[in-house]
């Protein structure tokens, strides 16, 4: 769990309007046609705007700490693909609940329409590993997904946490 200090809110207020504000241009996505299979690429396009725009962020991010691995680069872009449709005010109290306890997010399951997107949430290091895999993605690639909450790769794994955290 994380602290919800000052870092975390001004962190988490700088996500939120990035995440309302995604986009993501045709010249991006093309770019994405010299590195990514077309089963990586279908899984990149059925993910939310904003979270294309995350994984593309992470791949520069990546990119930026001097890793060119393709195996790094595609677990980066695909890492949330699990997530599916999950809207904005589920990711809040996901956050929430990762920053203050558990108790956030088992008191709004108690609405309607929140305990599915609540779920995949929850599950989605998981869920995008087997996304990945399905779609040919190298067993790097796939376990880098899988523990990108608590990395055990030991070239790649905490590079990848720290992009995402910082995209």
């Amino acid at each position: 769990m994380t602290t919800g200090g000052a870092a975390w809110w001004t962190g988490k207020l700088r996500q939120a309007r990035v995440h309302l504000r995604a986009r993501v241009s045709d010249a991006e996505r093309h770019e994405l046609e010299a590195w990514l299979s077309p089963r990586q690429a279908a899984i990149f396009d059925a993910m939310t705007v904003a979270d294309r725009r995350h994984g593309l962020d992470v791949v520069a991010a990546l990119r930026a700490g001097g890793v060119e691995a393709t195996d790094a680069l595609v677990a980066g872009l695909l890492h949330d693909a699990g997530k599916g449709q999950t809207g904005f005010l589920p990711r809040v109290i996901h956050s929430l609940g990762q920053a203050y306890g558990t108790w956030i997010p088992a008191s709004a399951r108690r609405l309607p329409g929140l305990g599915a997107p609540l779920d995949r949430l929850a599950t989605h290091p998981e869920a995008s590993a087997r996304l990945a895999e399905a779609a040919g993605c190298s067993l790097r690639t796939v376990e880098l997904i899988r523990w990108q909450e608590a990395p055990r790769d030991p070239e790649y794994g905490e590079s990848l946490r720290l992009a995402d955290e910082a995209s």
